[in-house]
C-alpha cells in the first residue's frame, strides 16, 4: 500500500513539474524613447519590433504590469470601434495590440496603447496565451 501511495505521489509531482516547465515566462519591454518592443521568453531575447505609443496629449503608462486578459478581435468602445487585433490588456483599457496604421510604427501615434504590426501582435498574443497571463509581463520605460 505504501508503495502504491509513493508511486501515485511521484506521478503527481512529475505532472506538476512538467506543467510548470511548459508554462515559461514572457517579458515584453517597451522603450518609449526608441519606440521599440523586445520580447524575451525564459530569459532569451526572441523579437525586437517597432511600436507606436502615446502621441502628444495622451499617456502610455510607465511601469511593470502582468497581463490581465486577452481579446483576439477586440474593438475599442472608446475610439470609434477601432480595431485592436490580438490585444493583450495589462492596465485597464491599455493593451499591446496590432494596428493597420503601419506607417506610424516607430513613432508616437496612439491614444496610449502599444501598437505593433498585426503579425507581431499575433505572435505576442500566442506567446502570452501559451505562457499564461500570470507569466506574461509588460515593462514600459522611458
Amino acid at each position: 500500500m505504501r508503495r502504491i501511495l509513493a508511486a501515485v505521489a511521484a506521478c503527481l509531482c512529475v505532472q506538476f513539474h512538467v506543467a510548470s516547465a511548459q508554462a515559461g515566462s514572457v517579458i515584453a519591454k517597451i522603450d518609449l524613447r526608441s519606440q521599440t518592443m523586445t520580447v524575451s521568453e525564459d530569459g532569451v531575447l526572441k523579437y525586437r519590433w517597432k511600436v507606436s505609443t502615446a502621441r502628444r496629449g495622451y499617456v502610455t503608462p510607465i511601469g511593470s504590469y502582468t497581463a490581465k486578459w486577452l481579446s483576439r478581435d477586440h474593438r475599442s468602445k472608446k475610439y470609434d470601434n477601432a480595431p485592436m487585433p490580438y490585444a493583450v490588456f495589462f492596465d485597464g483599457g491599455y493593451a499591446v495590440h496590432g494596428t493597420y496604421e503601419l506607417r506610424h510604427l516607430g513613432r508616437p501615434a496612439s491614444h496610449g496603447c502599444i501598437r505593433l504590426e498585426p503579425q507581431n501582435a499575433a505572435t505576442f498574443f500566442s506567446m502570452a496565451s501559451q505562457a499564461g497571463l500570470s507569466n506574461t509581463r509588460i515593462v514600459i520605460s522611458q
